[in-house]
């Protein structure tokens, strides 16, 4: 459904000729989402266990009912606790580590709702415990939790204007959410609810889009590598923290809002104003032929992801987990890989050759029939020849 969606967002854009996707950041948001999904299934082992920890020893386990009206007295809670994490992952520096990812695309479509921080459950997961320990049972939270998340992918669109005030007054809409993507300061820090935008308005974090938006961050990481995109802000922070011998400001730098800095680090810089004419995307050009190859590897990792992911039934360290981590570590080195070809690295081209043939060491540790192993290596192969043609846009001949 995803798919279908941002194929459908793309055909509109294109025949309307509207400037809302780019190749390079298009594949970067999915790869900081395929990132996330593969990295959450360890992550998960604490947070969703952690939850049925607190339940298990709630008083009220087993006490709430499971009428529709407790399941709507649910969302309109998992959304609360949610604002609560959401405005203080963009107010509190380090939690903003793990929420930045998701603002750094300076276009604002469909695939933005995919692109996640691969670390943010780590952090989140605290904020609903409250919600174990009154007794909502684990599946019925998950449930609608998911619900939740699934509402917010529709909101990243330019496509839909402003819609009837009633709904834009209670539901979280995609021109209040275009706001809450946007670096003009009067929208920095603004309308951080997941469905409804009536906690924003009570709390005075609301903002109406009244000016054209401009989307990204204040502080451009320049990269299309999923991988430094997540860990560039926290280097960067602790670099910071490391370079004040007060531990007064350690501190603070770790719990103010991002940006801030001691006057003998220079200080906290104000928001400059930013226009869309002025605001300068960063941008990289690879040619056609590569950009072709990009598309089909990534087509092979969504669907080698897919088959992993709809295979994880069982709880991860109830399986190998030599196995589990080497088929998250390809992943993971397919969408750095991926990066590093649309920023033109000299890395990318001995990574692209190692990537192959560790997948074809994993395919045959899995004991994978034979017919499988030789359309797979039939298709690195070539692979590898095709992306051969491409090495002199590397510096490489």
């Amino acid at each position: 459904m995803f798919f279908l969606l941002i194929g459908i967002e793309v055909l509109i854009s294109k025949v309307r000729h509207l400037p809302y996707y780019r190749f390079n950041d298009a594949i970067t948001n999915l790869s900081c989402g395929v990132g996330s999904q593969v990295s959450g299934i360890l992550i998960k082992v604490f947070t969703v266990g952690g939850y049925y920890f607190i339940y298990n020893h709630s008083p009220w386990k087993g006490k709430i009912p499971t009428d529709w009206w407790m399941w709507l007295l649910l969302w309109v809670a998992v959304d609360f606790f949610y604002y609560w994490f959401h405005r203080l992952a963009h107010e509190v520096s380090v939690l903003w580590g793990s929420h930045v990812v998701h603002h750094q695309s300076e276009e604002y479509n469909l695939t933005v709702a995919l692109r996640q921080a691969w670390f943010q459950g780590a952090f989140s997961w605290v904020f609903y415990l409250p919600l174990a320990f009154v007794g909502f049972e684990p599946m019925m939270f998950l449930t609608v939790a998911s619900i939740n998340t699934l509402y917010q992918f529709w909101i990243h669109t330019r496509l839909i204007g402003k819609m009837h005030p009633a709904i834009e007054y209670i539901f979280n809409t995609p021109s209040h959410h275009r706001v809450h993507h946007g670096v003009n300061p009067k929208y920095i820090d603004r309308n951080h609810g997941g469905t409804f935008i009536v906690y924003d308005r009570m709390f005075g974090t609301f903002q109406q889009e009244d000016e054209e938006v401009v989307y990204g961050i204040t502080s451009q990481p320049r990269s299309w590598n999923p991988l430094w995109l997540n860990f560039e802000y926290w280097i960067d922070l602790f670099k910071d923290v490391a370079s004040t011998s007060s531990w007064k400001n350690k501190l603070k730098m770790l719990i103010l809002q991002p940006g801030w800095k001691p006057a003998e680090l220079g200080g906290t810089q104000p928001y400059k104003a930013v226009t869309p004419q002025q605001f300068q995307k960063y941008n990289t050009t690879i040619s056609a032929g590569l950009s072709y190859y990009v598309f089909f590897q990534y087509l092979l990792l969504i669907a080698g992801t897919s088959a992993f992911l709809f295979t994880e039934t069982k709880p991860p360290f109830d399986q190998n987990l030599l196995l589990k981590f080497s088929a998250i570590g390809l992943v993971i080195l397919t969408v750095v890989s991926m990066g590093g070809m649309f920023d033109l690295k000299q890395w990318t081209v001995p990574l692209e050759y190692l990537r192959f043939a560790l997948l074809l060491v994993f395919v045959f540790a899995l004991h994978t029939p034979a017919p499988v192993i030789i359309a797979i290596a039939t298709v690195s192969l070539l692979s590898v020849g095709w992306f051969s043609f491409y090495l002199k846009e590397f510096g490489r001949v």
